[in-house]
């Protein structure tokens, strides 16, 4: 039972998983932290030629 537990790898592909969704998420937010003042001054400026 302990050596098919050692030889698992499912554990792993989750952590794996885990880690990539994480790192994208981190991206996500870093795009939109550099990014939100410009689009909000492009929201801005259709606002007032509106």
């Amino acid at each position: 039972m302990f050596t098919r537990f050692l030889k698992s790898e499912e554990g792993a592909t989750a952590i794996e998983y885990g880690l990539i969704a994480s790192l994208i998420a981190v991206a996500i937010v870093t795009v939109l932290l550099l990014l939100g003042p410009k689009l909000a001054s492009v929201f801005g400026e259709v606002e007032a030629a509106l």
